[in-house]
């Protein structure tokens, strides 16, 4: 059986919203090619798969499956991230990188509740939305220097950039790993 560590857990969360704050701007980049009717048909896949995850609560409302989801989650977005630097910039590059993230988002809400009912106290809970928030608005502060330090080398191609960013997501990705794997520990 597996526990939740809140201090390992919080600095996961600190760098899970430090991840996105810096990467938040690249969809607009990455799903350039893709027509509006692929977003329609993914978020009906994405409701789908939600919907889904919802009916199994009952058998993943705890500590074990938690685990095992994010950690499912980080190395997905992971390995989307390595497909994107290593594969030319196509339709088909957009396609299976917006897919991956949409398989990601089908645990959105899923992960929330179990971190939720995990840390149990408001004060823990607090802890945790600081941490992410802190987390959020470092990442958007980052990605704009690193933008403007991009532009200031010349790169200014959206493409360049974004594909310069992802050697650093990347990094911090496999920080993130440590820390899920850190967060958890055997009883």
């Amino acid at each position: 059986m597996l526990t939740l560590i809140p201090k390992w857990f919080i600095r996961y969360k600190f760098f899970n919203s430090l991840f996105l704050g810096l990467s938040v701007g690249v969809i607009f980049t990455l799903y350039t090619p893709l027509q509006p009717s692929v977003y329609s048909l993914g978020g009906v896949l994405l409701a789908l798969g939600m919907l889904l995850v919802a009916r199994l609560y009952h058998h993943i409302l705890n500590a074990q499956w938690f685990f095992r989801i994010s950690f499912l989650v980080e190395v997905l977005l992971l390995l989307t991230m390595i497909y994107f630097l290593l594969y030319p910039y196509t339709y088909q590059t957009a396609l299976i990188i917006y897919l991956g993230y949409q398989m990601t988002f089908v645990f959105g809400s899923y992960l929330v509740r179990v971190e939720t009912l995990l840390l149990k106290t408001d004060t823990l809970l607090t802890q945790l939305d600081t941490a992410k928030q802190l987390g959020y608005l470092l990442g958007m502060g980052l990605s704009y220097i690193f933008y403007m330090i991009l532009t200031k080398l010349e790169i200014e191609s959206s493409q360049d950039q974004v594909y310069a960013l992802h050697f650093l997501l990347i990094s911090i990705e496999c920080i993130i790993l440590v820390l899920i794997v850190k967060s958890f520990k055997e009883e």
